[in-house]
């Protein structure tokens, strides 16, 4: 049985957060945009490669986000 994980954070510019995120995505995630939210789904076969792939994206996630509020859109 899959494993699943949806994770939506609010941001200011979410398109420019899911861009930067989109690149270090996995085949098993997706990641969208929905108004001013950025949605991600992860799926994995198991429990600890699910734990494993969250940790890894918030740890980009959070990233992406330093980048966007230290950055002006043009």
């Amino acid at each position: 049985m899959k494993r699943t994980a949806t994770i939506r954070t609010t941001h200011d510019r979410p398109e420019v957060v899911a861009a930067a995120l989109r690149p270090d995505n996995t085949p098993e995630m997706a990641t969208r945009v929905e108004d001013d939210a950025v949605v991600t789904t992860i799926e994995r076969d198991s429990a600890g490669g699910l734990r494993t792939t969250v940790d890894d994206y918030v740890s980009n996630l959070t990233v992406a986000q330093r980048l966007t509020d230290t950055t002006t859109q043009s």
